[in-house]
């Protein structure tokens, strides 16, 4: 994980330097959300029977073993992390499998766990541990749907430019876990969530997909968002959408009267804390938003309008500053790259300042992964920085930005100057952070 890295930045600022505060901004956000520093004091009092810690997501792994660490009382259960983002959690059992395509792993590790609360008492407590990535981590088929069509229905939606609302609103009404599904299997039992959120409008029933949380939304409007889309699935998905079948738990239903939710860390708190610590060093920074949505390279374009005004006009803010947003955005694949919407925002974002001076940038997904595939065959990229001089030196490495960006292969451009940023896995997840630093024009 990033740390920061306490200097001060009074003087100009060169690319190297300008590199350095952005990426300690990158990593006050993630240590904001750390599961050792924000599940503590959340934590509910021990059940008069058996209290069973269940939980799925990039930050399930670290947040079990936050609770084994403070639980006084017994205490079983078992959660569910991707690869690579496991740890021991003492009386916990962490389970591993697929991001973000479903594997068997995950079907197997659903299963366990919606079969470990059944059965439970009105004196027993289920803890759920929910965090991003969770959806693709709990993929147990609803009634009647075969589990290859649900893993090849997950990667249509994965490249259509699908939401992650879109996406978890069809998750929830194909599941037999998600969707209030694992609540409703636990009641009597009381339910507790802790959420870590990665989902724009942090919204419980999308963290993993709600499975200890009522949904609203209905087969309809899932049915609604395949045809959005142009995606025609397996006749038992239509089926299952179309006969209601697949209708998740509503808010309205009693086995859910015992289930309570509650938020701990959410992408706004980590953009407050990437601000205080700009601040700290003498730079102001305004929050552009924690929920911004849209076409990655659109949302670049946008972005690098607005940095062009502050950079050159002082307009809506006064140069020096950082412009710092979050949120999810989409990537249609349609090139022969393999996307990554924080690669690909950056590099429409270069694009669009075409070498504006004293403009720097960083991007990438506070959990440390930015697409599926690592670059070079080792650690997952979380995202990347740029500079004025970005464009510049991709001419000499006769690197074509615009090709690049069109063919969905920002990951390979960056991967060749050098400028992919890799933190490994942070074991938490509060969604996408970018930060545009922007230098006054009067220097000395």
């Amino acid at each position: 994980m990033i740390r920061a890295m306490g200097s001060r930045f009074d003087a100009p600022l060169d690319r190297a330097a300008a590199q350095t505060l952005l990426r300690e901004l990158l990593g006050a956000a993630i240590d904001s959300a750390a599961p050792e520093l924000v599940v503590p004091a959340h934590l509910p009092p021990a059940p008069r029977g058996r209290c069973v810690v269940v939980g799925a997501g990039k930050a399930a792994a670290a947040m079990a073993r936050t609770v084994d660490a403070h639980w006084k009382g017994p205490l079983e259960g078992l959660v569910v992390a991707p690869y690579g983002h496991a740890l021991e959690a003492g009386r916990i059992e962490v389970l591993v499998a697929g991001h973000p395509l479903p594997d068997e792993a995950g079907r197997i590790a659903a299963q366990r766990m919606l079969d470990r609360v059944r059965g439970l008492g009105e004196d027993d407590l289920v803890l759920a541990l929910l965090s991003g990535g969770g959806s693709a981590l709990l993929p147990l088929p609803g009634e009647g749907i075969p589990w290859e069509d649900l893993r090849a229905l997950t990667r249509t939606l994965l490249v259509c430019g699908a939401s992650i609302r879109e996406i978890n609103c069809l998750r929830r009404h194909l599941s037999a876990i998600q969707g209030g599904r694992l609540a409703a299997a636990a009641w009597p039992a009381r339910t507790f969530t802790l959420a870590i959120s990665d989902v724009p409008g942090d919204r419980l029933e999308d963290i993993a997909s709600g499975p200890t949380v009522a949904d609203p939304s209905t087969c309809a409007e899932a049915l609604a968002v395949l045809a959005r889309h142009g995606i025609e699935p397996g006749e038992a998905v239509r089926a299952a959408l179309a006969s209601g079948r697949g209708e998740s738990v509503k808010p309205d239903d009693p086995r859910l009267r015992r289930a309570e939710a509650r938020l701990i860390a959410a992408p706004r708190q980590a953009l407050q804390a990437a601000a205080a610590r700009a601040r700290a060093h003498a730079i102001p920074a305004h929050i552009l938003g924690d929920a911004i949505e849209g076409e990655a390279r659109e949302v670049g374009r946008v972005l690098g309008a607005i940095a062009r005004e502050v950079a050159r006009h002082g307009e809506p803010f006064a140069p020096p500053c950082v412009l710092i947003s979050g949120g999810e955005t989409t990537v249609t694949v349609r090139g022969r790259g393999r996307g990554g919407r924080n690669a690909e925002f950056l590099l429409a974002l270069a694009c669009a300042l075409d070498g504006e001076p004293g403009v720097h940038a960083i991007a990438a997904d506070t959990d440390g992964i930015d697409g599926r595939d690592p670059v070079d065959g080792g650690a997952p990229v979380a995202g990347a920085l740029i500079a004025p001089d970005t464009l510049t030196r991709a001419r000499a490495l006769c690197l074509d930005a615009k090709a690049m960006l069109a063919d969905n292969d920002a990951h390979s451009f960056f991967a060749a100057l050098g400028d992919a940023v890799f933190t490994g896995p942070t074991r938490t997840n509060v969604n996408d952070f970018r930060a545009i630093l922007i230098e006054s024009r009067r220097r000395a």
